[in-house]
């Protein structure tokens, strides 16, 4: 069949067609805030989960799960089935307390290992992937008292990660420089402010290199601190900003949609969640609170509502609120709604926002610190038919689609058959007519 975007009188029926089928008014959300995730499944882990952390670990372009289990001593890994479901753990050591997980490639042999931090052997352990998700014995590298937090990141710009560890029972920060083969230099520590237990790597400034954030949690600085990278991998003296009253989990990420790292803030005090948007410079606007005032443990950002900017996923561990996880969606400017709590069960601690399923939309995975267990909760805001990406189902997404479809853009192919066709307006047109 020829493709209709060639012919003048196809492309006129296609309008006709369009005028034809084309509701007059908005039928509803495409995605509204009490509809994102599926109920939680909960996946046994070992005692008091504190922190997960997702990525491939077993090669096959899936994401897979790695919790810290502070109690029990361990980390436990969970491969993912290919449908966002995950087989049964399977325990690693450090056997200290660990605190923390984090997830990347170590040894650039092109699989993802673990980094741990400790916070009882105040150390960062290091467990490295045969390449099929198992995990070899933990290699243990000095950190500063009560290592609590730890990131991953190039911050030397030599294509190796590094290891950034937030010390909770000092006023500093250990850095670890990969000498290229998963082996590490001893820790080089910078002064922060009191209780660091948060830490995120990024390019805050726009020069092309790693940056440290870092969430110091007591009652007298209360601050996020920011260490610009001086391009060589050491870093610049912290500036400090607000962040609420006891700050515990901190991210990065493009919050008011102008192509810098912003950072988010959970606070544990009941401040609600503190958002700083960058001036673009590695300096940050005063912090805003916002949504519900409870007591957090971790924050996420990522694009929950798939409406093109992104939005807060928040962990609630004030049980008085109900057991859960709240997402605070963005209204495109960097400002946020009060927020929808979804059920994620217990006491929820630490959680990671990743595609788990494999269709291409944020997924949640948060700790149960008192049930033992991680809780996956799969995002089912996916609408094709939400053309224009506002949202909402109205005319001007048949007007996009007519114009896309005008222009020879494949993405208005929606029977899949590579060619532009009135049948991809019936197509397009059935997936409206059910709300997605």
């Amino acid at each position: 069949m020829q493709s209709l975007r060639t012919s003048t009188a196809a492309r006129t029926t296609l309008a006709i067609a369009a005028t034809t089928l084309v509701p007059a008014v908005a039928i509803g959300q495409a995605c509204g805030p009490t509809q994102i995730f599926t109920p939680q499944a909960a996946y046994g882990v070992g005692s008091e989960p504190v922190s997960v952390a997702t990525g491939d670990l077993n090669g096959d372009g899936l994401a897979d799960l790695a919790v810290a289990n502070f109690v029990s001593q361990d980390v436990s890994v969970l491969l993912n089935d290919g449908d966002g479901g995950f087989a049964t753990e399977v325990r690693y050591g450090p056997h200290g307390l660990p605190r923390s997980v984090a997830i990347g490639d170590l040894d650039g042999d092109g699989d993802n290992d673990l980094a741990v931090a400790d916070q009882g052997l105040s150390a960062v352990a290091v467990l490295l992937n045969d390449g099929d998700g198992a995990f070899a014995d933990a290699v243990l590298y000095d950190a500063g008292e009560w290592a609590y937090s730890v990131a991953i990141g190039d911050l030397d710009g030599d294509g190796d990660g590094d290891l950034v560890v937030t010390n909770a029972r000092r006023d500093d920060i250990s850095i670890l420089m990969n000498n290229g083969d998963a082996t590490f230099a001893p820790e080089v520590r910078y002064i922060v402010e009191q209780g660091p237990v948060s830490v995120c790597i990024g390019d805050l400034d726009g020069d092309g290199d790693a940056d440290v954030a870092v969430a110091n949690r007591t009652r007298l600085f209360d601050s996020v601190s920011v260490l610009l990278n001086r391009g060589d991998g050491t870093l610049a003296s912290p500036v400090n900003y607000f962040a609420g009253h006891e700050p515990l989990g901190l991210a990065m990420g493009d919050l008011d949609g102008d192509g810098d790292a912003d950072l988010a803030a959970a606070n544990t005090s009941g401040d609600g969640t503190m958002v700083l948007l960058n001036n673009g410079d590695g300096t940050f606007a005063p912090a805003v609170s916002y949504g519900p005032r409870m007591e957090s443990r971790s924050v996420a950002i990522a694009d929950l509502d798939r409406d093109g900017d992104n939005d807060l996923l928040v962990t609630n561990s004030d049980l008085s609120l109900g057991p859960g996880v709240t997402a605070l969606l963005n209204d495109g400017g960097g400002v946020f709604d009060r927020g929808v709590a979804y059920d994620a069960g217990g006491w929820t601690g630490s959680a990671a926002v990743d595609d788990l399923d494999g269709d291409g939309d944020p997924d949640l995975a948060v700790t149960n610190v008192r049930s033992r267990s991680v809780g996956v909760l799969l995002n089912r805001c996916d609408c094709p038919a939400d053309f224009d990406g506002d949202g909402a189902l109205t005319v001007f997404d048949f007007l996009a689609f007519q114009d896309a479809f005008d222009t020879g853009d494949m993405i208005a192919d929606f029977d899949g058959d590579s060619i532009l066709t009135i049948f991809d307006l019936l197509a397009f047109q059935n997936r409206f007519d059910a709300g997605c």
